[in-house]
């Protein structure tokens, strides 16, 4: 019988040797058509090469499939037991590398350098100094906006303000007196009277006390204050003493305290009013004489602004109004858009003071980032002009990798999963940081989503530019059955459908071998599954996930099933 070579279907054996003895030319078996000697002989010794180089370098499989492309006979079933284990199905791709963080520092002026601090390849801090340059241009420039935006702020705020202005309120809580009338679209003037107010939430009493009490008298001392119009007594408090000098007309000289009291709403002013106050030894000090009672404030209210009526608010003789009640509203024609013309200058303005600024930071510059100085283009003395790009810094430390997976497998990733990358044999873990859903791509039938992914880089292996390979998990299925990827062929059943089928060894015919429609082969043509008469039957089968070797079983098979997965190659058999 001729020597048989299995095909290898666990991969390359790793470390040792193998010799052998040179091989013993086989028995030439019986030819079914004549050829030449020589040509059989080149034949034989060609195929014996491929074989044996296919199994040192674990090709077992391709080595099958080159072989079967060729009019050599079938060798022998080569097939495995199903087994119990693990396996993942995997999403794979390339992404690209680049740093976290970049900074350019681009000049926008000319200037002298007068001292560097760094050179390319240095790592730096951010507020790190970088150079120094001195830049009379900049400076200017830089007091030119800054003038620019304080004189357009304060025209916006006197715009503000007179657009408040147009507005009339109550400056404090009290009762209105001496209103004007106003009517729809009058013209009013500024600083036109529009009403009286009065605070008579409080009413305030100017009593002269001889300066004998002048030491018995203090402020927030308590006050009996009598009303005899109400025949009411309240408590009130000296809150203000006058060290003035009134003089009776009996030649005694009196000092003034101001008593304020609250109105409890039945009082106003005008009403005689008088207070006694207590000494130190309990005795009652009177006041030289009554007097009348007073607002506590009285202020008129008049038109900040000028402009026509627009509407009138709570504007009644005797009415009380709140602190900041609208009285009287006015218009403007101009006022609205005068307030977004001069915000928009101020707005551009701030713009140009941002950019000088920073231009005459960039002349003083400290290093806006952690990183590493990718260039410095400077020397001491040197004259710079605007558009010099003078220093790049790069943050490697951390790397940002852009990869794109399909609207298929998008939803078994989500941020915070980790995803497997390689470059170069250097493995690495990537963080999903983003997705961006809006910035989907869509062509040949799918739609491409963007993910951002984070990945450590504190020993700088990894570098700006680098292309990824990057693979995930998008299920996995344990304690499960297997199969060779090999095993598993699809065929037609009776009825048409196509469906999966792995050829399973048995020791007689099983009563449930399903009808299939399986290809007929003429005499000479590599077959591609066993026949029956090999004692193998196939079974149809429901399968899970696969991967390059294996398949996942679900139902049709049992572990310990020996199933069909090829035929090897039989030395010096030929069709």
């Amino acid at each position: 019988m001729p020597e048989v070579k299995e095909a290898n279907t666990a991969g390359t054996r790793e470390g040792g040797s193998v010799s052998q003895d040179p091989p013993k030319a086989p028995p030439r078996p019986p030819a079914k058509k004549p050829l030449g000697q020589n040509k059989k002989k080149a034949i034989k010794a060609t195929v014996a090469l491929v074989v044996v180089a296919a199994i040192m370098v674990g090709g077992g499989l391709a080595l099958y499939r080159f072989l079967h492309s060729s009019n050599e006979k079938l060798g022998e079933i080569y097939a495995v037991p199903a087994s119990i284990g693990s396996i993942q199905s995997k999403v794979s791709g390339r992404g690209t590398a680049k740093a976290k963080e970049s900074a350019a520092i681009t000049l926008t002026q000319s200037g002298t350098v007068q001292e560097v601090f760094v050179a390319g390849g240095q790592q730096v801090m951010a507020g790190d100094p970088l150079y120094t340059i001195y830049s009379q241009a900049a400076e200017d420039e830089v007091n030119k906006a800054q003038e620019t935006v304080t004189n357009l702020t304060r025209d916006l705020a006197d715009l503000q303000e007179e657009l408040a202005n147009l507005t009339v309120r109550a400056p404090f809580s009290g009762k209105l007196q001496e209103v004007e009338q106003f009517q729809p679209d009058q013209e009013v003037g500024k600083n036109q009277k529009v009403a009286v107010l009065v605070n008579d939430r409080k009413l305030k009493l100017s009593l002269y006390f001889s300066y004998a009490y002048e030491k018995e008298i203090r402020v927030g001392q308590s006050v009996q204050v009598s009303v005899p119009a109400v025949m009411q007594s309240y408590t009130g408090t000296v809150e203000k003493i006058n060290k003035v000098s009134f003089i009776s007309p009996e030649g005694a000289v009196h000092f003034e305290a101001v008593v304020v009291f609250d109105n409890p709403g039945t009082l106003t002013a005008g009403m005689d009013a008088s207070a006694v106050l207590t000494a130190g030894d309990g005795a009652p000090i009177y006041p030289y004489e009554n007097g009348k009672t007073e607002f506590y404030e009285t202020r008129t209210i008049e038109a900040k602004a000028s402009g026509p009526v627009v509407s009138v608010g709570n504007l009644l003789n005797h009415a009380n109004v709140e602190a900041g009640e609208g009285l009287l509203y006015l218009g403007s024609t101009t006022i609205d858009s005068d307030i977004r013309a001069k915000a928009q200058e101020l707005e551009e303005a701030q713009t140009r003071l941002d950019e000088a600024t920073k231009a005459l930071n960039d002349f003083n510059a400290v290093a806006p980032i952690d990183g590493t100085v990718t260039s410095c283009n400077l020397t001491p003395g040197q004259e710079v002009k605007s558009g010099d790009t003078v220093v790049m810094i790069s943050n490697t430390v951390t790397m940002l990798v852009t990869i794109t997976v399909d609207d298929k497998n998008i939803s078994f990733i989500k941020p915070g999963d980790t995803v497997d990358l390689d470059w170069n044999g250097n493995v690495y873990q990537g963080l999903v940081t983003s997705i961006d859903m809006a910035g989907a791509q869509s062509g040949q039938g799918m739609t491409n989503y963007p993910v951002t992914l984070t990945v450590d880089n504190l020993d700088g292996s990894l570098m700006e530019g680098a292309y990824l390979q990057y693979s995930f998990v998008t299920s996995e299925s344990s304690d499960c059955i297997l199969v060779p990827t090999t095993s598993v062929q699809y065929f037609s059943d009776a009825d048409g459908n196509r469906v999966s089928v792995v050829f399973v060894q048995r020791d007689e015919r099983p009563d449930d071998v399903p009808e299939l429609q399986l290809p007929e082969f003429e005499p000479g043509q590599t077959r591609t599954f066993p026949s029956e008469d090999e004692g193998y039957y196939p079974v149809i089968v429901e399968t899970g996930l696969s991967d390059a070797q294996n398949v996942e079983i679900t139902s049709g098979i049992q572990e310990g099933d020996n199933v069909f997965v090829n035929y090897t190659v039989t030395d010096g058999s030929y069709g």
